[in-house]
């Protein structure tokens, strides 16, 4: 008995053999995209889905759908280009699961030796209870020197 290929077990069901006709499509779309946007956009969506004529694409963010929405037009020539019919492209906010949103406020400040002092100095200057004196201690205390 001989190893079938994977190819030939997904062509040997119907509903198997559309489904991955379609899978090579949306792959195909994904690469088109890929080369025809910048990298960092590229890396932060996805083509989603694509039927009778329309792509839709999810973005990561409300940034990255905003600028794929201003370049929509050209990206829609583009695919066109390649031989792929495409009447629209939809683009939809949808974060990849299981990846968090960068936090607010965790990352670290790195200041030099010679600039924390300077932020001691000029808070040890300011009056007790002052909302800039406490502001700079908060820093200070947090941050890190690069020294």
């Amino acid at each position: 008995m001989q190893a079938r290929t994977l190819n030939d077990c997904l062509n040997a069901d119907e509903t198997m053999a559309r489904l991955a006709a379609h899978a090579g499509r949306l792959l195909k779309l994904q690469r088109i995209i890929e080369t025809a946007v910048p990298t960092a956009l590229a890396q932060s969506c996805r083509v989603a889905n694509y039927k009778l004529g329309v792509v839709i694409i999810h973005a990561d963010n409300g940034a990255v759908a905003t600028k794929l929405r201003q370049i929509a037009p050209s990206l829609s020539d583009e695919l066109r280009t390649r031989g792929s019919e495409v009447t629209e492209i939809r683009i939809k906010v949808q974060p990849l699961a299981g990846i968090p949103p960068p936090s607010i406020g965790t990352t670290v400040a790195t200041i030099s030796a010679e600039a924390k002092q300077g932020l001691t100095s000029l808070s040890s200057q300011l009056p007790e209870g002052s909302p800039l004196k406490e502001a700079l201690l908060r820093l200070i205390s947090k941050s890190k020197s690069s020294d």
